[in-house]
Parts: C-alpha cells; structure tokens; sequence
C-alpha cells in the first residue's frame, strides 16, 4: 500500500513523506494488537492514561493508539482504516488541514486523532455543519469510543445527548427517528432476522437489531435509541464532543455572560477536529455569532419605504452593480422618492435615517430574490444559505435591511435589537490550543488556512485511483435553452438506468428544474435542504438504478452516495457501474471554485466510475457578470438555437479565472473585518477573562481583581472593611461578585456600541491620509480604558450600597433586570449574523437600530455615572455634547458618546 501512496502525492510530497514512517509504525503494531482480547483491547486505554501521566506524549504513544483505534473499529463498526485514513489521522493530529475526497472516509478518520488526544483527559471537540450530522456521527462512531472506555457527548440546539451503549433503555430519546413509523419505511431499510449476522458481535435478541441497524445504515441514519438526553455541562464533560460551530460558539458567549458558575458549560478549548473545514472556518467565517436583545419595536417607516421601493423602475431610478451587489439612486429615483414624501430634498429635511430607510429598500427589491435569498416560512422571512441552500433560522440581515425585506413580503416587521455578546468564527476557534479539519476540497483556500489559523494543507491521495471523467461545460444562450438540454440529457441517462444528482444554486431553480422533468416524465426527488435528516437518506440513495436527485448544492452533505443504493445488492450495483455510475450535472457555476469541486465529489468515491459537466447559460449570474460581450454576439451571430450548446475551453478558463477573482475578493473582505474584530478580540479576551475571575475566583483572588480595577484607591480598603464587619464577609462577597458582573456587562454592552460607531467614523479619516485600522486601534485603545475606569469607579462608589437598597443603586438595579432577560434569552436564542461592513449584502447583530451607525438618532439605554473632561468641564456618556453639533435627524445636539467620544466627523473640534 505504501509503494501505492508514493506514486500518487502532489505538490506537497515532502510533507505526506514525512508522515510515512509513522503509518509503518502503526501497520507494525497491528497483528499484536489484533491477538488482543476484547478486555485487553480495551485496558490499553488505562495503559495509555498511563503513560501520559508518566511522562510519555501522544506522540510518543500514537502508533500503538492509533492500531488500537483501528482495531476497535473493525471489532464494532466492522471497518478497517485504510492506510490513507491512518495518514489523515496523523495529519489532523499534527494540527493541519486534511483534504479527502469524498467517500473516503472522513468521519472514520475523525477517530483516530479525537481518540488520541482525548486520552489527556482535556476533552475534544469534533464540530460538524449541522445537528443532525452530530447525532449521526456520535451514534455511529460512538461504538468505537464507548468500547475503549472514553464518553461522548452530542451538543444540538436545543438538547444535548450522551452516548450509551445499553440503547434498549434509551427508547423515550425525546427524538424520533425520521421513518419511525414501520408501514412508511422502505423495506431496504429494515434489519431482518435473516441478515443478524457479523464477525466479533453475537446478536442474542431482538433489541440488538438497532446495532445491526446502525452498522449497515448508520452512515446516513441516526439510531437514536443509542443517545441518552443529558445536561449540557455533562456533554462538554465527556472525553469527546460532537456538535455545531454555532452551538459551541454561542455556548462560550452565554458562559461569558453568566451570572452563576452553576450555569457554566465549557470546559477549556484543548482539541478541535472541524468537519468540512472549508464551510466552517471560511463560508461561514462570514457571520459572526451574536447574542442579542430587543430593544424597541420597529418604526412604520420600512412599509412605507416598501411602497416607494416598489414603485421605482430599475435602470432608470437605480443602477445595480452585480459585481459588488450594490444599488445607486438615481436623480430620477430620488426625486419620486422625495415627491411620495412631500419633501422637497431628503437629504437636508430628512437626514440620513430617511436616505438609509430609502437605500435599503431598493436594495431588498433589486438583490434579494424570494426563494434565493430568502424564503417566507410561517409569516417570516428566513435567509437561505448563499453555499449549501440550507434555511437559516434565527439569522438576521443588519442595519435594518432585514426588516426592509420583511416589509417588502409583507409580513410581521420583527423588533430591533442591540448586541449584548460577539465573537467571530476565526477568533472563536483560535481560542483552542490545536485545531485541525477535514474536507474534500481545502486546497484552493490553502492560502487563507495558513494565514489566519497557522494550519497547513496537505492533499491526501485516494485508496484507490479516481475513475471519474469531467466534461467540458456545455454553454447555451439563455436559460431556458439551457433547462430544456438538461431535461433531455437527464431523460436519456434515466433511460439506460444510470443514476443522476443534479445540483441547483437555489430552491427556485429547483422547483423550475422539476417542471421541466414532468414534462419528460422523469420521475424524481427534490431536495430544498429543508430536513436534513430525510435529505441525508435520500442522497444515499441517490446511486439506485434510475434515480433521478434534484438538490441545492449541499443538501444531504456529509452523506455518501454509493453506487446502487445504501445498502445494495451485488447485481444492482453492478449494472450501476457499468452503465457509467454517478452522473453528477451541475446546472450552474459558483463564484467559489470549492462549491463546483464538492458537487463533482459526489461522483466517482472508492475508485467507482462517474461522469460530471457543467451545463451554463449566458444568462447565469456568473456569465451575465463576468462573461465578455464577445462571447454573446458570437453564439447570435452563428444563429445557434438556445436549446444548442457550444464547448470553449477558453469561455470555460474565464470562468474559473473569475471564480479565482472573486475568492480573492471574498478573503480581502474576510482578512479586513478580522483586522478589525482582532483590536475588539484583544479587549474581548480581558474582560471575559476577568469576568471568568469574578466568577469562580476564590474570596481572596475576588479582593485581589477588585483592588486592581480600582487601581490602588485608598478609601476602597476602608469601605470593603466597613462593609464587611457589617453585614458579614460571606454575604459581602456574595453580593460584590453580583455587583462587579453587573457593572462589568453594562460597561462592556456600552463600549460594544460605541466601538462599532467608531468604526464607522475612523474610515473618513482615509481622507486625510490616515489609515484607518491604525486610527481605529488608537480610539479603540483609549476608549476602554475609558470604560475598565467607568467600570471601576462604579463598582467603587456603590460599594457602601452593598446589601442595601438606595437611590444610588436604582441605575444599576434597572440594567440588572434588563440583563437577567438577557440571559434568560440566551438560553434559546442567539443568531449567527454577518459582521456590518463586510460586504453590501453583509448580515450582522439584526439592526442593532436601522440609524444607530448614523450619528445615534437614538440615546442608549443605558445610563452609566463615570463622566470624561471636556475643555475641563465634566461630560457623561449621554451628556449633550459640548460642542454643540447638531442631528440633522432629530434636530437635537449630538450625545457625547456619538460625537467628541469617538471623534466623529460631525464633531466641532
């Protein structure tokens, strides 16, 4: 095998050679390790604790672990790692990025370096994309752990699960399997008494049918009764978790904001295994996590600027720029907006608050396309996920777009809300002492792996040679020419039987897609990546004889597609592969390379034959933008039928050089708002740190941090003293831990707010030849030292108030409340949103205000004491400002904390 390997590396050789000599290792330990008792299997576990406590490294001990993990696999799931899985896993346990294609085995490989580092008692985090994967891949590997003696833990959104081995007791799961009901299920699915047999398992009742189930099915069914509910803190105490990105990051945001160390879920961020690395850690890098509160209902003026909007004609009162997905209102559209508001210019008389309402709306009409963008489930608006197609549910766009489209659907205009916890994905997962993934198409976003996570690349080859042929893109006129040559090609291949996923950009191409197929009597399935469980089913069955499979790019992902069915039968997989396997038809490129890669992945797993190709039109998004005139007039010209396809390589190299083009843009565009999120992250990582102090520090380490905010004030010692004597030293410091949360959150919401005003400002001082991340590092810098000193002198002037209740308190007693409601939400809510000023369409903490990055129309609502100096007059946060500015807006002068705080523009110097 390893003679095999060394024919196949790629660019990075060097790098796979190194690793070699350990798959020898390991190979060298099997027959010794197979000679093994089941019970002596299994000890190696404790031996391994050992060894670690001895001294010894995972390092050390990872040939003979990895031999036991492999082994232990076969004994249970009936799977041997190959020697490409074993190199993944050493890949991953280094800390680095593993590519394998598709079908190779990517959650086998997950085992190796998950059980390995767990073995250090620290836990292990194995993220997936979805819930419905992390109870899948718990159920099915967790056999493998529970025989070695290490726990597992599933986190889902609103439950969480532990593996158990004894499943018979675990009917009442409080989840049901999808096909539950046996009369509904298809009879391939269902485990006979005939078929109970397997080597090293003796299956002695009925109950044990489940295992039997699992193993055969388990790669795209979850076997429920094997997950027992429990806690969330019991999850993440287990030696290996399984859950999402958004639940692991929005458990470290509700543990940060926390006011019991009972409430507490996470343990410290040792080991982390991303799957479908490139989805995580880049697609959805885009959308940072925040938690957030109402703060007011929403104002009528989105349907009133849905009216407007709606009456405007595109090209003549706005421009759309689909390369930067922006709008641009022309005099011709302004001047019909300002006559429905009867005013004679909207920019004087009405401020920026009524350009931006206007703004927005043009842009909900003109760039977001229901059942593309978004789609409207039970009366609300729901985005669609641009990469996978998946629902959003909870996702918000920002700064008010989102209500503008609700408003545009006419439906229920949600609340605005304020950002009361943030992190973004990158600084999340860099919080972990070593993160690795796996994917089956890493190598084009190489370069932004190493650059942001210190991760490398390395391609790892297949067990077996790839016998899949990509065609030439098929290339049409219009799109409706294209649909019809689809519907024939498909009608064609379903006659001589072989199987075919097509794969849509949307859910209304989708559904467009399906009509024209029943015009061909095609019988098919459509998935709109709605279910992921049932879609998961599906798709393995999508390489039966015939099949005919319509999903949005990643419906079912993570789910193999095997060549005549899951499980299939000798003879029907055998036809399958001779008429040619999976034909995988995609019917339209993406701006990323990666979503074209991983819909071709589909075809062609363990050296299976397949077929893929590309059929585009000059009307896709991509060719309408990207595509030179030239190519149009040519194929007018020539007088081609729009149902006739024409094979340029050199229409299809400008494709992918604009794919390349536009992946470049995205990572600037990420890398930017990083730079920023990194000067907030510095500050994050304190005030969670310390807040983390407060929390579950000891008496002593409580006085200690108190004494340091207060930065050595003298009368503070006489107060702590006073205090204590009289209402007892116990009581004192129950109240003061309360006391130094409250005011740490309500001084940290408010610095949050005024950071992201700053923003805002800091890039107009481009013009004047500073830049602007430098500017933005220096105001953020003096800002919170402003706050940890608001902070501070609040915490020290309530003191004396500590345990009684006086006027003094009455601030701090109406944010406490306000925040209880938030952490009370934070128990079901929190959206993953795109970071503000990412890009036009970027998506944040769901408005935040529609005007709060305009010069604050609105005051805060809270109400620190700490003031500033001003020209030696003491100012407070929601002071007027000295200077007199005035908002056009409202007409009032400008608070301090939104003028001569942060420097604004409009401020008078």
């Amino acid at each position: 095998m390893l003679s095999f390997l060394k024919g196949m590396f790629s660019g990075n050789e060097a790098k796979l050679k190194a690793f070699l000599p350990v798959v020898a290792e390991i190979n060298a330990f099997e027959p010794a390790v197979k000679a093994l008792s089941d019970e002596a299997l299994a000890a190696r576990t404790a031996f391994f604790k050992n060894e670690l406590t001895s001294g010894r490294t995972v390092d050390e001990i990872l040939p003979e672990a990895f031999a036991v993990v492999r082994e232990a696999a076969r004994r249970t799931l009936g799977q041997r790692h190959f020697d490409v899985q074993l190199l993944g896993g050493v890949i991953l346990h280094q800390g680095n990025i593993a590519e394998m294609r598709t079908g190779e085995g990517k959650t086998l490989v997950a085992t190796l370096p998950a059980y390995l580092n767990a073995l250090q008692g620290k836990g292990v985090h194995i993220v997936t994309v979805n819930d419905y994967l992390s109870r899948r891949d718990a159920a099915w590997m967790g056999q493998i752990y529970a025989f070695l003696g290490l726990s597992v833990g599933v986190i889902n959104h609103e439950s969480s699960f532990l593996y158990d081995s004894s499943h018979g007791k675990n009917q009442e799961s409080g989840i049901k399997n999808q096909e539950s009901d046996e009369k509904n299920r298809d009879s391939r699915f269902i485990i006979h008494d005939s078929e109970k047999s397997k080597d090293n398992k003796k299956i002695s009742d009925g109950s044990d049918l489940l295992d039997k189930e699992r193993d055969i099915l388990g790669s795209f069914k979850v076997v429920h009764e094997f997950l027992r509910p429990c806690s969330r803190q019991e999850a993440y105490a287990a030696d290996i978790t399984y859950g999402t990105n958004n639940e692991f990051g929005f458990d470290y945001l509700r543990d940060n904001i926390a006011y019991d160390e009972r409430e507490l879920r996470q343990r410290d961020f040792h080991f982390a295994i991303v799957d479908e690395v490139d989805s995580i850690l880049i697609d959805e890098a885009r959308t940072p996590l925040i938690i957030s509160a109402a703060t007011a209902d929403s104002e009528d003026l989105y349907g009133l600027f849905a009216k407007i909007a709606s009456a405007l004609k595109r090209d003549e009162d706005f421009k759309v720029d689909e390369k930067l997905r922006a709008i641009t209102l022309t005099d011709s559209g302004i001047e019909k907006a300002e006559k429905k508001l009867a005013v004679g210019n909207i920019y004087t008389e009405k401020g920026i608050k009524y350009v931006h309402h206007l703004e927005n709306a043009v842009k909900a009409k003109a760039l977001y396309e229901k059942d593309k963008a978004y789609v409207v489930k039970d009366g609300e608006v729901v985005i669609v996920d641009e990469f996978t197609g998946r629902l959003q549910p909870g996702r918000r766009w920002s700064e008010g777009l989102h209500q503008a489209i609700e408003a545009k659907e006419a439906v229920a205009v949600q609340k605005e809300s304020r950002t009361m916890a943030s992190i973004t994905f990158q600084n999340y997962f860099r919080l972990y002492k070593k993160l690795s993934g796996m994917t089956g198409t890493a190598a084009t976003s190489a370069e932004e792996f190493y650059k942001v996570y210190g991760a490398d690349t390395l391609v790892v080859p297949t067990n077996k040679p790839v016998d899949r042929r990509d065609r030439n893109d098929q290339i049409f006129q219009t799109e409706a020419g294209k649909l019809k040559a689809i519907a024939r090609k498909v009608k064609e291949l379903h006659g001589k039987g072989q199987p075919v996923l097509i794969g849509t950009v949307s859910i209304e191409k989708n559904e467009l897609l399906g009509e024209y197929l029943k015009r061909e009597g095609v019988p098919h399935e459509i998935l709109n990546a709605k279910n992921h469980e049932r879609e998961g089913e599906i798709i393995a069955q999508a390489g039966r004889k015939s099949a005919v499979t319509i999903a949005t790019n990643m419906a079912g992902r993570g789910v193999d597609i095997k060549l005549g069915g899951n499980p299939a039968s000798p003879d029907e997989a055998r036809f399958v592969r001779e008429v040619g396997g999976l034909f995988v038809l995609g019917t339209e490129r993406h701006e990323a390379r990666r979503i074209d890669n991983q819909l071709r992945g589909r075809s062609g797993r363990q050296g299976d034959p397949g077929e893929t190709q590309f059929f585009v039109s000059l009307e896709d998004t991509l060719m309408r933008v990207f595509a030179s005139d030239t190519i149009k007039n040519m194929m007018g010209r020539f007088g081609i039928a729009e149902d006739q396809a024409i094979e340029n390589r050199l229409i299809t190299r400008s494709l992918e050089t604009a794919q390349t083009k536009i992946e470049g843009f995205n990572f600037d565009a990420r890398k930017h708002v990083l730079e920023y999120d990194d000067v907030l992250n510095h500050q994050r990582t304190i005030i969670y740190g310390r807040r983390r102090n407060i929390l579950r520090g000891s008496v002593a380490e409580l006085e200690q941090t108190l004494f340091e905010m207060a930065g050595g004030d003298e009368s503070l010692a006489k107060g702590v003293s006073d205090k204590k004597q009289a209402i007892g030293d116990e009581e004192f410091f129950r109240h003061l831990r309360r006391l130094m949360l409250q005011a740490l959150d309500t001084f940290w919401i408010e610095h949050l707010e005024v950071m992201d005003y700053m923003r805002g400002s800091v890039n107009l001082r481009a013009y004047g030849q500073r830049d602007p991340l430098v500017e933005y590092k220096k105001e953020g810098l003096r800002l919170f030292k402003e706050m940890e000193a608001a902070a501070a002198d609040q915490i020290v002037r309530l003191i004396p108030t500590v345990g009684g209740a006086t006027a003094a308190v009455a601030p701090l007693e109406a944010e406490r409340r306000r925040l209880a409601e938030v952490h009370e939400q934070a128990q079901t809510i929190g959206h993953r949103l795109d970071e503000v000023g990412l890009r036009p369409d970027a998506v944040g903490s769901g408005d935040l205000e529609s005007n709060r990055q305009h010069h604050g129309t609105q005051g805060s609502t809270l109400n620190p004491e700490k003031g500033r100096t001003f020209a030696k007059v003491k100012v407070g946060r929601n002071d007027p400002c000295p200077c007199g500015a005035v908002n056009a807006t409202s007409g009032k002068i400008y608070k301090y904390k939104h003028c001569g705080l942060i420097a604004a523009p409009h401020h008078r110097r």
